[in-house]
């Protein structure tokens, strides 16, 4: 009798071992950051760590702040680079300790193997609890940028995949050993060299852009050199030497940060300037400055005294010292991907 009970025993309890089996299987493997600023943290989330090309990426973005911080998620589809959007779900919910808890899941479709990368992304919040500070002085809000994320997509065919093709039949035959002629052989070189050529051409367009961007601070720096070797200017050559300062600084801005700016009006630049997440909030307020002062001087005829040039000169260099060796992306403090505050649009216009 109690065999007969055993073994009614095992036969109920076999079953569920799958079960439970499926329960305590850990998640995939993912990449995962964490970072932390006052009252708000966040955390992002992307998964699978070295996905196969077709794969869909899972990224997940969640951020906590506390009772009374008002936290502002990145747009829709902000800085993804070039991936591609299937699916996107937001929302915002309270925990049980009464925190605010912002999640944004995005399902990313890589269009190509090899590495990529997902750009920083930025949160930003506003501290309303009784006696701390909104947000920085002279700023919207506090930021948090996430680190650069990169992204390794391997192609379906594995690494130790066989190459060697078969024929068809087992036995083709002996093969022809005549050597081409002289025109066959200008034929198979003329087609290599078409072959080759676009490979040949990117692979130098983009050695060339590095070098820019890599001696970027050294031909700026030298530029200016040789125009503060000239002196400080008169009244008559005010607007000669700010049309020059400001050149360096725009030339600088496009070599080094791949910025669209000498051709660009100043309100122009400003406004592509805000969107770009390589330069702090702080250097696009110096920008904003100064370029203002270039402008009044170039177009409203205005004639800085020697303290107003030097403090032009002075941010001029603070800039290029300071992004001297900036990596493109930036822990917390970060250019904000809104357009120009109305007080600098209206300083722009007016000038």
């Amino acid at each position: 009798m109690r065999a007969v009970l055993v073994m009614v025993l095992l036969g109920l309890l076999l079953p569920a071992a799958p079960a439970v089996a499926q329960e305590v299987e850990g998640p995939k493997e993912a990449i995962r950051q964490e970072v932390e600023r006052g009252p708000v943290r966040v955390t992002l989330v992307v998964q699978p760590k070295e996905p196969v090309i077709g794969d869909v990426i899972e990224l997940i973005l969640e951020a906590t702040g506390e009772a009374g911080v008002e936290v502002l998620m990145p747009e829709f589809g902000e800085a993804l680079g070039r991936f591609e959007i299937v699916d996107f779900a937001p929302s915002t919910t309270l925990t049980p300790a009464g925190d605010s808890l912002s999640r944004q899941r995005y399902r990313l479709q890589p269009s190509r193997s090899g590495p990529q990368s997902i750009p920083p992304l930025r949160v930003e919040f506003v501290d309303r609890r009784n006696g701390q500070q909104p947000a920085p002085e002279g700023e919207d809000a506090y930021e948090i940028l996430t680190e650069r994320v990169r992204v390794d997509v391997r192609p379906i065919l594995a690494a130790d995949a066989p190459l060697d093709l078969e024929p068809a039949h087992p036995d083709l035959g002996p093969r022809r050993t005549g050597l081409l002629p002289i025109w066959g052989w200008a034929i198979v070189v003329l087609v290599g060299l078409v072959a080759i050529a676009p490979v040949a051409w990117r692979s130098y367009q983009t050695f060339t852009a590095r070098r820019r961007q890599r001696s970027a601070y050294e031909v700026a720096r030298g530029a200016l050199d040789d125009l503060l070797a000239q002196g400080r200017p008169d009244a008559d050559a005010m607007d000669a030497f700010y049309v020059a300062l400001t050149l360096i600084v725009r030339s600088y801005l496009e070599d080094r940060f791949g910025l669209r700016s000498p051709e660009l009006t100043t309100q122009e630049f400003l406004t592509e300037m805000g969107r770009s997440p390589d330069l702090a909030r702080s250097h696009q307020q110096l920008l904003r400055d100064f370029l203002t002062q270039a402008d009044l001087v170039k177009f409203a005829g205005l004639r800085p005294d020697a303290e107003a040039v030097g403090q032009s000169i002075a941010g001029a260099e603070r800039f290029l010292e300071e992004t001297r060796d900036q990596v493109r992306s930036e822990s917390l403090a970060s250019a904000p991907d809104s357009p120009v505050d109305a007080a600098s649009e209206e300083e722009a216009r007016h000038a």
